[in-house]
């Protein structure tokens, strides 16, 4: 949905790390309880009307930075991963059609517990370790690729510095072939994240998947 993909990244991430990060998922499912429904419905009424598109996210600064996922998001970063403000969540994500359908909620997970925010169980909250997104570009074409990352072990051996991620450093990584095949790179820190549909899910808001969004 994190990039959205958010759980596709975990889903990367896990294919990458293994067992260090088979912990990082939620620990509760099913669906809100009162609480939860409160929250839910507050930014079903207010981002449905203030982020409706993704021109509308991009207006507001919203990256995009991902193709769709398996859930059908594309996936949108303001890029203040730790700021918690439930009017701006440091994602939102939309479907093919460019018609908002989420949302993600970070705050820093480096030396904290799951979060206790908006009313929300903390069993709800994903943990993802700090790591390096970039879009590239087809240096014939010009179009936009999406989905690119680099593990911050890597990233940090070849020189790169997380805190100012630089795109020589994928350069010298062969990553990409020049620094002017890279619109955009930063750094994902490591953060609880919090994903929540804001398009009615029959499965519950906090669900991975929502069988009403075709991919």
């Amino acid at each position: 949905m994190s990039t959205r993909a958010l759980p596709l990244i975990l889903a990367l991430l896990a294919v990458s790390f293994g067992p260090a990060l088979a912990d990082q998922g939620p620990k509760i499912s099913g669906p809100p309880t009162a609480s939860e429904t409160v929250f839910v419905k507050s930014i079903q009424a207010d981002l449905g009307q203030r982020f409706p598109t993704a021109a509308d996210a991009e207006k507001a600064g919203y990256l995009r930075y991902t193709n769709a996922d398996d859930t059908g998001a594309i996936s949108y970063a303001n890029l203040h991963w730790t700021s918690v403000d439930i009017k701006h969540p440091s994602q939102l994500w939309y479907d093919k059609n460019g018609k908002l359908l989420g949302a993600d909620f970070s705050v820093s997970s480096i030396g904290t517990p799951r979060p206790h925010l908006f009313g929300v169980q903390p069993g709800r909250w994903y943990e993802f370790d700090e790591h390096i997104h970039y879009v590239a570009k087809n240096p014939k074409t010009g179009a936009a690729i999406y989905d690119k990352y680099v593990l911050l072990p890597k990233f940090v051996a070849a020189g790169g510095n997380p805190k100012n991620p630089q795109a020589a450093t994928l350069v010298k990584m062969h990553l990409v072939p020049a620094t002017s095949d890279v619109v955009r790179i930063f750094d994902f820190p490591s953060v609880w994240d919090l994903i929540v549909w804001v398009r009615p899910d029959p499965l519950g808001a906090f669900a991975e998947k929502n069988p009403a969004v075709k991919p």
